[in-house]
Order: structure tokens, then C-alpha cells, then sequence
């Protein structure tokens, strides 16, 4: 049996005719919006006002210690905003037509709630390491939590897998092709740039990749909402009849929709997981890194929810708008970041192509290096946290990195799909067990926060405020 069989029965199973993944993260979706009261929806704004002290951290002394929330959210968004906010809504309108955007907002809204779940677990059960840095993610809260020392080692090797290997190989494959049709610049020398700068900022450690992605994020953020944006002003007229469009295809209530139905939910979910990473346990470890203020862990799940928000309703919701307003001829093929390219530029003429290419470029190259920090977070987890371990894993990753800008599209995107069913599924399981410390510390910080609102107390969390699950390592939480 060869490697591509292998690959293609997995995704099968989690994605395909088994649709595993689909039901799982349904279920995740929907039981923590219950379990936490839909807060995604009624503390809405709170997110908000929590963004409003997040470049503070806690303490000048915490400054060596752990970076800020808004650093967290940067790199946060730089691994979720990347080809699945281009590349990806693309390969899911060509194969699940205008209605996979629907389902795709639907994941999103529900993983809102998964997101803030396992972002505040990560903060919780975080460590600190010898270079005095906050590390953790779903390998430490599954063993420190639920003392499942297996399940954690599993999850750690599919990081390894995915997010240390597979994606950033991906990420590089759209970077390149992007640039080979628009520049004509051959695969080998854009990979060799590629990996040349990733090196360059990935060296620097977990604080250089917080200031580059705290520089970069918001800029191209910022500028691909304004192209969207002038862009809807210029299909005002169109606006009523897309929108139509996609809840009747949402749906399979037109003739086009049909027989798309179950291509249009399973493309707009799984594209929709694969941008904002809800569930997947990816965003924990950016979640843990942090020092946050107020200095309690359900502050970096307000932070993190709101980064699947950003990501999914504002940013795929911006490249969709502007697919499906440009009169293109979608095959029911799987097409790229191409079909991203040539709907910009049927919008703005052939200098498009040229802005698609530096936003896909820069979205792309951000999620290389965020992926980094992710996966070498989880060396402290296997005691690698040295200078052979980082060696060795720097060298397979920008080796990686290389390799992808020279695949293909779909044997990368597999790869990539395998990775991130099998730690979704793993990490799903985890913090649904870890369910009863994920309400308490809500309900801790709930009750904080109504005795700081009226007697203009500061709020903090303190080791003995809950029972949390298993152990939380000393010296993270104060005890007074």
C-alpha cells in the first residue's frame, strides 16, 4: 500500500464518506456553547473590552516571563490567517459551491465557544521553562489535567506531524505558486527565500516571532479588509442576490444547490476548521504563552475566541464576497489560491493579481512561522528543550518548508488534512472530559469580575480559587 493510499483512506474516515471530524466538532461546537451559556453570543462585547488592556502584562516583573495578550492574539492569527483564509474558502466554494460559506460561518460561531474551552485550559495548566518562557497546549493539560501521559504523546507527535511539518510545507506551496503566476519566479528560488527568512525569524525565539507577528498582522489585516471592502462598494447592486444565493445553496433549496448539499457542509466546515484551528488544539499553546491582564486564565479565552471571530466572519467572510462577486467559472475542480487571484483581478484589472499575491504571500509567510512557536512548544513536553533538540527540529522544519514549495497542491493539502483530523480528534476528547474546569474557572471569573465591576477592585486568579482536575504546576498561580 502506498503512502498516498494511506493518506487518502485516513482523510477518508475523518473527512470523507466517514465524516468522523464533521460530527465531532459539531458536537464540541454545541456542547460548549451550552455548557458556557452561549457566551460567544451574550458576552459578545466583553471581548472587547478585554482586548482594550490586552498589550499590558500583568506585572513589570512578568515582562522576562510571558508576552502580552494582544502578542498572543497576533500569533494567534498568524498561524489561523493564512491559505485558509484565501486558498482555503476558495477550495471550498469550487467544491462545496457559495453555500460551504454558510456552514463555514456556522463552525466558526460554534467554535467561538471551542476556542475559548481550550484557551483558557492552556493557560491554566501552563509551565514555565528554563529560559523563564510559558509553555502549553493540549499535551500539558491532557497530562497534567486528565494524567493521560499517552494521549498526550500522541497529540505532541501530530503537532510534530502537522503543524511543525505538514502546514508549514503547505503554507510555502501557496506562497510559491502565488509568485510563480504572477512573477514567473521558479519554485526552487522562492523556496529558498522563503526558508532563508522563516530561519532568520524563527532563531530569534518565541519573543522575535510575538514582535514580528504584532507588526504584520494588523497591517494585512487592515489592507485586505479595505480591498474587500471597495470592492463590495463597487457590487452594491450584487450584494442581495450573492447573499441569497448562499443560504439557498446553504441548503440545497436551488437547482444549482441540489445535489451539492453534503459537499456544501462538509467543504465549509472542514475549510472553516482548518482556518480558525477551533478544536484543533493549535491556538492553546499561543493561549499559554501569555501573561495576561486581568491575571486569570479565562481572559486568554476571551482573547483567542475573538480571533476565531476575526478570522472566519471577518476574514474568509471578505475572500468569499469577493469570489462570488466576480462572474468566474467555478468547475467543481479543487482550485487555490488561483481562483482567489483571478476574482481580484477580474475586480480590479490584471494589477490584481499582483496584490492577491503580496497578501497571500504575507498571510502565508506569517502562519509558516507561527507554526513554528506551536510545535516547538511541545520539545519542553519531551524534555528536548535543548540545544540538540531545537537543532534537530529547526533543521527538519525549514527542510520541510523547502520541500513544500515544490509539491503539489493536493498531495500537500492531504497531508495537511491528516494532521489536523488526528489532533483535532484527540484534543476534542481531551477538553471535553476536561468540561467540569473549564465551567468553574468561568464561573470563578464570572463572579471576579461582578466584585471588580462594582467595587473597582483589580480581579487575579489564585491557585485555590477552584478544584481543578488533576495538578497545575507550582509556582504559575499565586496560592495568596
Amino acid at each position: 500500500m502506498s503512502f498516498d493510499t494511506i493518506i487518502s483512506s485516513i482523510n477518508n474516515i475523518l473527512w470523507g464518506e466517514g465524516q468522523v471530524l464533521i460530527y465531532v466538532l459539531l458536537f464540541a461546537g454545541f456542547w460548549f456553547s451550552f455548557q458556557l451559556k452561549f457566551l460567544q453570543i451574550f458576552n459578545f462585547r466583553h471581548m472587547f473590552s478585554v482586548l482594550k488592556q490586552s498589550s499590558k502584562v500583568d506585572d513589570e516583573k512578568a515582562t522576562n516571563s510571558g508576552i502580552s495578550s494582544l502578542q498572543a492574539l497576533f500569533i494567534g492569527l498568524s498561524a489561523r490567517v493564512g491559505t485558509g483564509n484565501l486558498a482555503g474558502v476558495a477550495v471550498a466554494i469550487s467544491l462545496g459551491g457559495s453555500g460551504a460559506i454558510f456552514w463555514m460561518w456556522v463552525i466558526a460561531l460554534l467554535g467561538m465557544a471551542t476556542g475559548f474551552a481550550e484557551s483558557i485550559l492552556g493557560q491554566l495548566y501552563k509551565v514555565s521553562d528554563e529560559h523563564k518562557e510559558y509553555r502549553g497546549g493540549p499535551a500539558y493539560y491532557i497530562q497534567q489535567g486528565l494524567n493521560q501521559r499517552w494521549l498526550a504523546s500522541l497529540f505532541s507527535v501530530c503537532l510534530f506531524l502537522g503543524y511543525g511539518f505538514s502546514f508549514s510545507a503547505m503554507q510555502a506551496n501557496t506562497i510559491a505558486d502565488s509568485l510563480n503566476h504572477a512573477f514567473n519566479i521558479p519554485s526552487f528560488y522562492s523556496g529558498a527565500i522563503i526558508t532563508l527568512l522563516a530561519g532568520t525569524i524563527v532563531l530569534g525565539g518565541l519573543k522575535r516571532i510575538a514582535r514580528f507577528a504584532e507588526l504584520i498582522v494588523p497591517f494585512m489585516g487592515l489592507a485586505f479588509i479595505l480591498v474587500a471592502v471597495v470592492i463590495t462598494l463597487m457590487n452594491l447592486s450584487a450584494l442581495p442576490s450573492m447573499f441569497y444565493n448562499i443560504f439557498s445553496s446553504a441548503f440545497g433549496l436551488n437547482e444549482a444547490g441540489a445535489g451539492m448539499l453534503g459537499a456544501a457542509i462538509k467543504n465549509g466546515i472542514q475549510r472553516g476548521l482548518y482556518s480558525n484551528e477551533a478544536g484543533a488544539g493549535s491556538v492553546p499553546h499561543a493561549a499559554a504563552s501569555a501573561r495576561p491582564v486581568p491575571n486569570h486564565p479565562v481572559t486568554q479565552g476571551y482573547v483567542q475566541m475573538l480571533g476565531v471571530f476575526l478570522d472566519t466572519m471577518v476574514l474568509c467572510t471578505c475572500t468569499a464576497v469577493i469570489i462570488l462577486l466576480a462572474d468566474l467559472d467555478v468547475s467543481g475542480e479543487m482550485e487555490g489560491i488561483r481562483l482567489t487571484q483571478n476574482a481580484i483581478t477580474y475586480h480590479l484589472g490584471e494589477n490584481g493579481v499582483y496584490f492577491v499575491s503580496a497578501a497571500i504571500s504575507l498571510f502565508a509567510f506569517t502562519s509558516v512561522v507561527a507554526n513554528y512557536a506551536y510545535a516547538e512548544s511541545n520539545l519542553h513536553f519531551f524534555k528536548l528543550d535543548n540545544k540538540l533538540g531545537r537543532t534537530l527540529y529547526t533543521s527538519m522544519y525549514l527542510a520541510m518548508v523547502f520541500w513544500g514549495t515544490s509539491a503539489s497542491l493536493t498531495q500537500v493539502w492531504r497531508m495537511a488534512d491528516v494532521a489536523l483530523g488526528l489532533m483535532t480528534l484527540v484534543n476534542v476528547i481531551a477538553i471535553v472530559q476536561l468540561t467540569p474546569t473549564i465551567v468553574a474557572l468561568t464561573k470563578d471569573y464570572n463572579a471576579k469580575r461582578n466584585i471588580a465591576n462594582s467595587s473597582n477592585k483589580e480581579m487575579a486568579f489564585k491557585a485555590k480559587d477552584i478544584k481543578p482536575q488533576g495538578r497545575l504546576s507550582p509556582g504559575i498561580w499565586p496560592d495568596k
